[in-house]
């Protein structure tokens, strides 16, 4: 393994087989039998070791998230670490009160766990994928085989550590290191998987959707995005903008759902310009282990390469630097970093505004009327997130509706926890996050005559 902001060693994993996820995929099926008949006090109490565990080693998951894949050390604790413990917060808050059972007449619908759960999962927020994952999926009675990404596995390996010390029962959770056609294919294929939940790119979601088909398993994936943040003419321009700059920036632009495309009014768009040239600038790329870096680097030279070669596109294709641009930070020459970009002058049909460059770069672009800004919005074929600024509240609300995006964030609110989290179009199928996180590991069975009708 790679340390993106030294590139030098930090360390070595196991590569898994086919084999090794055959021995894990039966490990669960033989604990799904009696994991999947515990109470729901008993998946309570399981909920609660791990918590207690996982705040055991909460300097430890920030440690490893900063080493393997770059992230600034506040941002690892406060943030990475920090939705891996609210992941299963609420999921022990929505068992407390979910139901697993409806009546209906005389027919009961019952909730069913769904079985042995196969998950695939990045490395731009690697416990938070993994924990929105797990946690729900303990919740129900599901069993599951983990896959984290290869290049950032050492935050998956305190994760299963914490479960083993949270006392998981043995062949409930699994952990295969592994690379995508290796251990992801022999996953998604496994005939005794019956559900594979996979996070990361479109191209790579299509084929683990392809391996999974023959044998028909349920495939929930969270694919890439190319957000649009609408900037309305009634904004507040100094705090939208900025807002929407640090929302590209944060993590080294490593997020599927950051606002990666800026719509402002052409009316309006050299204050817009100032305003983003002005907050790319004022942050700060360094060392992730110091104190004042609010951006680490990538998190591998192939990702370096890929930003670097989109910027030159956007530039060939006629968009303009406005901050940043090609090339390392001053004094940055070793690690994987990247200058906070911001390119203007950009129009819906270049390559910057199309494809998802997964780095600190904003594309802007203008529009004349609020139609067209909602027609460039949804000219798109993802469809994850979509930011809204204004402050006439029903004229935002109005703009938030016509949108055709997973989740709408109206003036740059914080995430909702429970609120659900997926995509529309390319960006995927099915719902993380809170209850709706739930019905995705359920299946409904329905038990006619549960009840004898009521006499005459």
């Amino acid at each position: 393994m790679i340390n993106p902001a030294t590139e030098k060693s930090a360390g070595r994993i196991s590569m898994g087989t086919a084999a090794d996820v055959d021995r894990a995929v039966k490990a669960a099926r033989t604990a799904f039998a009696s994991y999947s008949q515990t109470s729901v006090q008993e998946r309570i109490a399981l909920l609660e070791r791990v918590l207690a565990e996982y705040k055991k080693r909460y300097a430890d998951m920030a440690a490893a998230i900063t080493e393997e894949m770059g992230a600034p050390a506040a941002l690892a604790r406060d943030a990475q670490a920090a939705m891996g413990l609210a992941h299963l917060q609420t999921a022990l808050e929505v068992l407390k009160n979910y139901r697993f059972s409806e009546a209906r007449g005389s027919t009961l619908l019952v909730k069913e766990p769904i079985g042995v759960c196969a998950f695939i999962t990045p490395w731009n927020w690697p416990v938070n994928q993994i924990s929105c994952k797990v946690a729900p999926a303990l919740a129900v009675g599901c069993t599951m085989v983990l896959k984290p990404s290869e290049i950032a596995p050492f935050s998956a390996v305190v994760w299963t550590e914490i479960m083993d010390a949270a006392q998981v029962p043995a062949g409930v959770f699994n952990l295969v290191n592994g690379d995508g056609p290796t251990v992801g294919a022999a996953l998604s294929s496994h005939p005794e998987v019956d559900m594979v939940s996979f996070t990361g790119s479109t191209r790579a979601g299509i084929e683990v959707a392809r391996n999974a088909a023959p044998t028909v398993k349920r495939v929930h994936q969270e694919l890439g995005g190319k957000s649009p943040n609408i900037i309305l003419e009634d904004a507040d321009f100094a705090h939208a903008v900025t807002a929407g700059v640090r929302g590209v920036m944060g993590n080294s632009g490593q997020s599927c759902n950051a606002p990666t495309r800026m719509l402002v009014p052409n009316a309006r768009m050299a204050e817009a310009l100032a305003i983003a040239k002005a907050a790319a600038e004022a942050t700060t790329v360094g060392d992730p282990v110091s104190s004042g870096a609010a951006l680490g680097p990538v998190v591998s030279a192939a990702q370096w390469d890929k930003i670097q070669t989109l910027i030159h596109k956007g530039i060939e294709e006629g968009a303009t630097v406005v901050a940043g641009g090609p090339g390392k930070p001053a004094g940055l020459e070793t690690g994987y970093y990247v200058k906070p970009t911001v390119l203007g002058n950009v129009n819906n049909q270049m390559t910057v505004a199309r494809e998802e460059i997964f780095g600190p770069v904003l594309a802007i672009l203008g529009y004349d009327t609020v139609d067209e800004a909602v027609a460039i919005g949804n000219d798109t074929p993802y469809g994850l997130a979509a930011y809204v600024s204004g402050t006439d509240p029903e004229a935002t609300r109005k703009v938030a509706s016509r949108l055709r995006a997973g989740q709408v964030n109206i003036n740059s609110v914080p995430l909702d926890l429970s609120a659900p989290f997926g995509g529309f179009k390319q960006s995927g199928n099915g719902r993380e996050w809170g209850d709706h996180a739930f019905g995705e590991f359920l299946e409904v069975k329905a038990v006619l005559g549960f009840a004898p009708k009521a006499a005459a």
